[in-house]
């Protein structure tokens, strides 16, 4: 095989939730610039749009919103048939344990563990049913490996996303569906500027744990997940890659 066999995605169809922007942007890209025939998932029809015109390779464009359980039905019937499906849409909340009421630890626990769920149960039925050899990814975080203060309801909940993928990929990988996590560490997007923002010590303490000395690029997360759901990645199964420049392990 040559290396666009082995790399390639065409004439593969694939879904990104959180599309729009950040990470999410940058993997749809990736697998698009493989060859894959990507949607864009999100909440503001706007936001998908510029990024799909941004893309370009064809790129269309879905509103859903995670958190709406009840309505996903009606949007994977709309987008149809899957093999790749990339689970990044997320959010969080930097706020000290004791002050955070459950309702606020539902609203990002339901986007990034109940919400990707819920999709995902949806999209891999049809795999199933239409004999399709699937590949269905979860965005977790170094966070889920070494903690943070501040941030609890998100590591808890990117601490389930490696739970799901080991359940899952023993469940499905005899039925032809691979199922993996990738881990970002300390990605340079707005998410990062903004919670860094007004506050250089923690700044500082996250730039002197990373051994590669710099922050990460949104396609370093893109690439990984489009090598995850390409063939040189077939026997690749139930693994969370940590994509941090050492950052999870540096001092």
């Amino acid at each position: 095989m040559n290396l666009d066999a082995v790399y390639g995605l065409e004439g593969q169809r694939a879904l990104v939730t959180g599309g729009g922007t950040g990470i999410g942007k940058a993997i749809a890209n990736c697998l698009a610039q493989s060859g894959a025939e990507v949607t864009l998932a999100g909440r503001r029809a706007e936001v998908l749009s510029a990024a799909a015109q941004e893309i370009g390779h064809d790129c269309t464009t879905v509103v859903l919103d995670i958190t709406d359980t009840a309505g996903l039905a009606d949007a994977e019937a709309e987008i149809g048939p899957l093999d790749i499906l990339v689970n990044n849409a997320g959010n969080t909340l930097k706020k000290a344990f004791e002050d955070q009421t459950l309702a606020e630890f539902d609203q990002v626990f339901d986007v990034h563990v109940r919400g990707a769920l819920a999709l995902s149960r949806l999209v891999m039925r049809r795999m199933l049913a239409e004999g399709r050899a699937g590949n269905v990814q979860f965005l977790s975080s170094m966070t889920a490996f070494i903690g943070q203060p501040m941030v609890s309801g998100y590591t808890i909940s990117k601490t389930a996303i490696n739970g799901v993928v080991r359940g899952l990929s023993a469940e499905f990988a005899s039925r032809g569906i691979r199922v993996n996590g990738v881990a970002p560490g300390w990605i340079d997007t707005d998410i990062f500027r903004n919670a860094t923002r007004g506050d250089p010590a923690r700044k500082e303490k996250i730039m002197s744990r990373i051994p590669m000395g710099h922050l990460g690029q949104t396609e370093d997360i893109g690439w990984c997940c489009a090598f995850l759901a390409s063939p040189a990645a077939r026997y690749i199964n139930g693994q969370v890659i940590l994509v941090d420049g050492g950052g999870a392990t540096g001092f």
